[in-house]
């Protein structure tokens, strides 16, 4: 099981100071990567008008874009709310930007309560995100957004 304390505590470190986005977005997207297991891809999406454009990544080649119409980040936007998905062939819309990917983990990023982008974690594993992963990332993610949005 994850540690997702410990884990919230090195992502801030990472970030703290750094006044770098893209560079502290690697930086989160290699430690989450590295720190979980089971995953096929774990990155960022950063939202620009209507379109999810790719951003520091681990894992795989991406779909570069996403319209928030579509797919589990799109639905993550649209609801402003994190995307627990156990099969992704069962999620209407869902992007197959890997084949390889059975379920997924999309949750928002803020800047002033608004929408700027999304962390996605892919699985090759079914079900392989539980209620736990999704609240530990959501408080990691919560932590990080005054560092990396101001």
């Amino acid at each position: 099981m994850t540690d997702y304390q410990a884990l919230t505590e090195q992502a801030e470190s990472l970030v703290a100071g750094v006044p770098h986005l893209i560079a502290n977005l690697s930086n989160l997207s290699a430690l989450i990567y590295d720190a979980l297991d089971a995953l096929n891809w774990a990155g960022f999406y950063l939202l620009e008008g209507e379109t999810l454009v790719l951003g520091p990544f681990q894992g795989k080649p991406a779909c570069i874009e996403i319209p928030i119409a579509r797919g589990v980040c799109g639905a993550a936007v649209r609801e402003n709310r994190p995307q627990l998905v156990p099969d992704v062939h069962a999620f209407a819309g869902h992007i197959a930007c890997d084949s390889a990917s059975r379920s997924e983990l999309v949750i928002p990023m803020h800047r002033d309560g608004a929408v700027v982008a999304v962390l996605d974690l892919d699985s090759p594993s079914l079900a392989r995100f539980t209620e736990a992963d999704k609240d530990g990332l959501t408080r990691l993610v919560t932590a990080v957004e005054p560092h990396l949005f101001g």
